[in-house]
């Protein structure tokens, strides 16, 4: 069975699915995926993901604040941590992370590197790992990670599109490599001769639905049955079982979110 190790099920559109999350969660059944995390994007979408978790077993959870995400109030890592604490299904702190592809003033760069540095406090403190995106900013990105001593609690590098040297100094660093649907892409030559680099043991897989749509899905809404897709991808590329990688990225999982004692 597969897991989806980074999807927004609280953002997607449901009306393709009888308007039913159950809908969704039976199809991603079929298509052999058994778990899933669902990410958070603001801190209003805690108490979403919360009853989300609370209905379905199956779910796990996070609470964070993207970076390119405006808000009114910016929580502090002792306020981060309290929420992580407060639910059993949430097992990580983010999405957190830098992103200059839309935050080309300094302003709004020192911003986010302030509330990324926070995230990282909050998930040393409450012993959550770190999800992460890195946008155009992978050098601050790994600067702050080394500074505020993320190694000391690890976690993913989501939805990964960096180079060979980027990912290694990441994993150095006590972080999983995910890779999504993008690996499906005409033109993702690079990332697929990167996927065949990465440790076997330092492998996820997601959807990051209802972004991203694997190939032959692109430009539709993704979902996470669609993580399938990342997996069969992978196990053409390593020259390996589609169950190996299924397992394999599995454990990955309960390793990188501390699942495993």
């Amino acid at each position: 069975m597969l897991i989806d190790s980074h999807c927004h099920l609280h953002l997607m559109d449901l009306s393709n699915f009888d308007n039913s999350m159950d809908k969704v969660l039976a199809v991603a059944r079929a298509h052999d995926v058994s778990h899933m995390l669902s990410v958070a994007v603001e801190l209003d979408d805690f108490p979403i993901l919360c009853a989300l978790a609370d209905k379905y077993k199956h779910i796990s959870i996070s609470v964070g604040i993207h970076p390119n995400h405006e808000t009114d109030a910016e929580p502090d890592a002792s306020r981060l941590s309290q929420l992580a604490l407060s639910h059993p299904a949430c097992i990580a702190i983010g999405e957190t992370g830098l992103d200059y592809y839309r935050a080309p003033d300094d302003a709004v760069r020192a911003l986010q590197q302030q509330r990324f540095r926070e995230h990282i406090r909050a998930a040393i403190a409450s012993s959550k790992p770190l999800i992460i995106h890195t946008r155009d900013a992978a050098e601050d990105t790994l600067r702050i990670m080394k500074e505020e001593n993320a190694q000391q609690i690890g976690g993913v590098m989501h939805c990964f599109s960096e180079t060979k040297d980027i990912a290694k100094r990441a994993m150095d660093l006590n972080f999983y490599i995910s890779f999504s649907g993008i690996i499906t892409f005409k033109n993702a030559e690079i990332l697929r001769e990167l996927a065949c680099y990465i440790p076997l043991d330092r492998l996820l897989i997601e959807t990051d639905s209802p972004y991203l749509a694997p190939a032959p899905y692109r430009g539709k809404q993704n979902h996470p049955a669609l993580v399938k897709y990342v997996a069969l991808m992978l196990a053409d590329l390593r020259k390996l079982g589609y169950e190996q990688i299924a397992e394999m990225t599995k454990n990955n999982f309960s390793h990188c979110f501390l699942l495993i004692p």
